[in-house]
């Protein structure tokens, strides 16, 4: 799943790719029947309201909070996407083709999208999966695109309100890039859960936004604590260590352009590179990177989560 790193990434490149452009279509083939009755895209009835809206606005900004990528509207309101397991956001030219025959080889399996330049990074086979489009025109009437490429389906796309953007957002925990998060900040937000593997606290987004399996992984292990420890065992120091490494593993994933071990693409189509730079995160049975540690990384399943460590220097 796209954590902070990859979700800010995103953000970044939207903010130079999409902003001032105006929506002049909306398409998606992501309509479920388990999806009734819900405020997204995947609803029928309400992705035509949400087309009806969106189309003929401008977009004036792109912005983030936690693991949700806002795009701001002229109307006052906001788009909502989260990208979930498998979902990535891309910008380009794409064309689009109703009926995709085998003679085209690689892209006979793309479906309706296929972009226009077949030799760029947005041709990537894990880039193929586009459920919902947004068609852009700039002020010269230069038509571009926005995509939403999501293997799995899980991915949602909402539309709020600036007092509804607020009851959706509000509950969240705080971001833990920010200079407003200092380790008195962490250690209250850490004192608010009574008992919980740390592990599993890490990934509570009312606790600390952004932060998913990969960076509690790395975080962990760079401050040398078990992800099994319960949360009120940490001394100082230990709370101190592992407020230092979040904010190092985050910045370092947004450093390296996130994470591409599985689907995620930034808005080019292209790799991140942080997937070199794990420490313990899908390294099950291989030896420590610490230097004069001996030990070899183990996999566990913590409070329903796989989660990485070395059982020798992580105490």
């Amino acid at each position: 799943m796209p954590e902070l790193p990859e979700v800010q990434t995103t953000v970044t490149g939207l903010q130079k790719k999409i902003t001032d452009l105006t929506i002049t279509n909306l398409w998606s083939n992501s309509f479920s029947m388990a999806y009734v009755n819900r405020n997204n895209h995947k609803n029928k009835d309400y992705f035509v309201k949400l087309q009806q809206k969106v189309t003929g606005k401008n977009i004036i900004g792109v912005t983030r909070r936690g693991k949700h990528i806002l795009i701001i509207l002229s109307s006052g309101e906001t788009l909502v996407i989260h990208m979930k397991m498998t979902g990535h956001l891309m910008h380009g030219v794409y064309e689009y083709i109703p009926r995709v025959s085998a003679s085209q080889n690689v892209y006979a399996a793309w479906g309706p999208w296929i972009p226009k330049i077949k030799d760029s990074p947005l041709s990537d086979p894990y880039n193929r999966h586009i459920r919902t489009m947004f068609t852009l025109q700039n002020k010269e009437g230069k038509e571009s695109h926005l995509a939403f490429c999501d293997s799995r389906k899980f991915g949602t796309i909402e539309l709020f309100s600036a007092n509804d953007l607020q009851q959706k957002i509000g509950k969240l925990g705080p971001e833990p890039l920010e200079p407003s998060f200092t380790f008195k900040v962490f250690k209250e937000v850490l004192s608010k859960k009574r008992s919980g593997y740390i592990k599993s606290v890490l990934l509570d987004q009312t606790v600390l936004v952004g932060v998913g399996n990969i960076y509690s992984d790395e975080a962990l292990h760079l401050a040398h604590i078990l992800p099994t420890r319960d949360v009120t065992s940490l001394s100082e120091t230990e709370r101190n260590k592992l407020y230092q490494s979040i904010r190092q593993v985050l910045t370092s994933g947004i450093h390296f352009g996130g994470d591409s071990m599985s689907d995620y693409r930034n808005v080019d189509g292209e790799r991140g590179t942080f997937q070199g730079k794990h420490l313990v995160y899908l390294r099950t049975g291989k030896s420590c990177v610490k230097k004069d540690c001996s030990g070899i990384i183990e996999k566990k399943t913590i409070g329903g989560r796989s989660g990485h460590y070395c059982p020798l220097c992580q105490k």
